[in-house]
């Protein structure tokens, strides 16, 4: 028999598992919310502690789970698919005026495919239903003929068309997929929504700092924004290499005549001599960041891209006196970099 029981302590929930799903999963699916960022066993953040029963650890990276970790008992409960009935020791995560929306699949139709640089492509999937999301949140894309998955930010929802943006990686088997096999008509199964990087209801003046497809999250962010609150203050920095790369730019340009209150700037790390002609500076987005603001205090900061981008823009949010509660942070970190031991130990993150 698959079915098993799963119960959260201390608080005592108790939800239906499977042994074809792990711990996180079922959860989620049933409504309740644990703490996680990656789902792929390689950021820690759905650290738990097994009480009772066992679990099948599948694929745990060493950083995530350290060897005396798993002597005392903990597990990743993305990554623990129980053998039976289990108990673990987990928060549930409760955040006062959010709802989050449960785990389901979804199966979709790819209606659009616009390869937007050399490496960027944005993909559109038409779903068979109109999914609920939490602007910023991210799907798995159910690799065909494997049981690999991969995780991607959706950049918009307009009813039941989900847009992705897709960065190419050289040997990476969902790059090979995305960029040279699929098909406009193909059909994609996805899961989701997952993630805690999503828009909070704006207080205060919002920071958006992104490198990359980092940007893709932020861009559901800000269409957001410019539907439900078009008055609020904020600004955005996103960067790349070179402005060849700079793909989100008009589209940014035109959200700013929306949101009265935003201001954008570009950053280009590869090229020098740019000092703002259409918005556009050299360097990177913590040193577009640093020349620009004086002092964060008093803002909101959402940080999304590569690790080490994002490591960098916080150490400069923390310089203007912006501090840990103030910032959501998602680090956009490959499986295929990670496998090659590309990773900050520092930096929990999300694999795209």
């Amino acid at each position: 028999m698959d079915e098993v029981k799963i119960t959260i302590d201390p608080v005592g929930k108790v939800v239906k598992g499977s042994r074809s799903q792990s711990i996180l999963e079922s959860c989620m699916r049933s409504g309740v919310w644990l703490p996680h960022a990656c789902t792929h066993g390689t950021c820690g953040t759905c650290k738990a502690t097994l009480v009772d029963g066992e679990v099948d650890l599948r694929d745990v990276s060493g950083f995530a789970l350290m060897d005396f970790e798993r002597e005392e008992g903990k597990i990743l409960l993305c990554q623990g698919f129980p053998k039976g009935d289990v108990v673990v020791e987990a928060e549930i995560e409760e955040e006062e005026g959010v709802d989050y929306p449960l785990v389901s699949d979804l199966v979709t139709s790819v209606v659009a495919m616009d390869k937007v640089t050399r490496d960027v492509v944005l993909v559109t999937l038409r779903a068979d239903r109109e999914p609920v999301i939490l602007p910023g949140q991210y799907f798995q894309w159910h690799l065909p003929g494997s049981a690999e998955t991969r995780s991607f930010s959706v950049a918009k929802l307009d009813g039941d068309l989900l847009t992705f943006h897709i960065r190419y990686l050289p040997g990476g088997a969902a790059s090979k997929w995305i960029f040279e096999e699929i098909a406009l008509g193909d059909e994609v199964l996805l899961s989701g929504p997952y993630g805690r990087f999503f828009l909070r209801e704006p207080a205060r003046p919002l920071l958006f700092l992104a490198g990359g497809t980092g940007y893709a999250p932020i861009a559901a962010m800000l269409n957001e924004i410019a539907k439900r609150y078009p008055d609020t203050e904020g600004a955005v920095i996103f960067g790349a290499k070179d402005r060849s790369s700079l793909y989100c730019k008009d589209e940014l340009s035109e959200l700013a005549k929306r949101v009265t209150g935003l201001k954008v700037y570009f950053a280009v790390s590869d090229e020098s001599g740019l000092k703002g002609e259409d918005d556009v500076y050299s360097g990177t987005v913590a040193d577009v960041l640093k020349e620009r603001f004086a002092t964060a205090t008093g803002h909101t900061a959402y940080v999304s891209g590569p690790p080490l981008m994002v490591e960098s823009v916080i150490a400069a949010l923390y310089a203007r006196r912006l501090f840990k509660r103030d910032i959501f942070r998602e680090d956009f970190f490959s499986l295929e970099e990670h496998a090659r031991g590309l990773r900050s130990p520092l930096s929990p993150f999300a694999s795209r």
